[in-house]
């Protein structure tokens, strides 16, 4: 068994109080006894719109603030993943991009979101280049696969597929989900589903009020919210098993029995 957690905080235009922030977060979930902490999408810095600012503040990945989450991880003894805004070699454009770093504080898996945030009357796409598709990267701890995709990308049931295909048991998924009629709703449906459809466990770690909507959980194979946090800032955490999900696959072997594989879209 893996204790994974999830931390919800609002982070904001300051990396360095946002770092801290994650700091604090990051030893309460070690206190729990956790091995994986995962923060939610754009921790590093977000603006109350989306806009310069997002591509002003990037870094790259061997930046100050990624290295800070390594020495983060590195104190604390986890596995740590949260959203960052990628420097890219295009001006004024960004990539929103998970980084997990190991205990060791170095990058052991990345992740570059797929599907933009062009719904709901936003355009991530005027700022964000998506990312390329490829073979997903996982991480093991413990004996479990932890695979990661990004907010949006929930929508898009195909990309959980192709990461439990590439032999994650666990998907990661921090998101900045914003709020909005019947959106909170959405997101605890979606999230639920990934985890029922490919009977897998689900770390979903949100921001919360008063840009995001909250709601990080961690669901369980059968679709069992494990774990739950509201719209404040908080940590929680629940027990991964190679046993609940054996036994959940022997009673319902949807993968097995599909007749389906997924493709890259033309």
């Amino acid at each position: 068994m893996v204790l994974v957690a999830v931390a919800q905080l609002a982070p904001g235009v300051n990396k360095d109080e946002n770092l801290a922030a994650i700091g604090g977060l990051a030893a309460e979930a070690a206190g729990l006894g956790a091995k994986v902490v995962v923060f939610p999408e754009f921790a590093m810095f977000t603006a109350p719109k989306l806009d310069e600012r997002f591509a002003d503040s990037a870094e790259p990945l061997d930046g100050p603030f990624t290295t800070g989450l390594g020495e983060l991880a590195r104190r604390h003894g986890v596995h740590l993943v949260a959203g960052v805004n990628e420097r890219l070699d295009e001006p004024g454009r960004i990539s929103n991009t998970l980084v997990a770093l190991g205990p060791g504080g170095d990058i052991v898996a990345e992740y570059r979101k797929l599907h933009l945030y062009d719904a709901f009357g936003y355009r991530e796409s005027k700022l964000v280049r998506p990312g390329a598709i490829g073979e997903p990267e996982t991480f093991e701890v413990d004996g479990a696969t932890f695979g990661m995709q990004t907010c949006y990308d929930v929508r898009f049931p195909e990309v959980t597929r192709r990461i439990v295909d590439a032999g994650a048991d666990v998907l990661v998924l921090p998101a900045a989900w914003v709020p909005g009629p019947l959106k909170e709703d959405h997101w605890r449906t979606l999230v639920r589903a990934r985890a029922i459809e490919n009977t897998v466990y689900v770390a979903a770690a949100g921001q919360c009020a008063p840009m995001g909507a909250g709601n990080s959980m961690v669901v369980d194979p059968m679709g069992v919210v494990a774990a739950g946090l509201g719209e404040d800032t908080g940590v929680v955490a629940a027990e991964v098993s190679a046993e609940r999900i054996a036994a959940v696959r022997a009673k319902n072997p949807a993968l097995a029995l599909r007749r389906f594989t997924v493709v890259e879209a033309g």
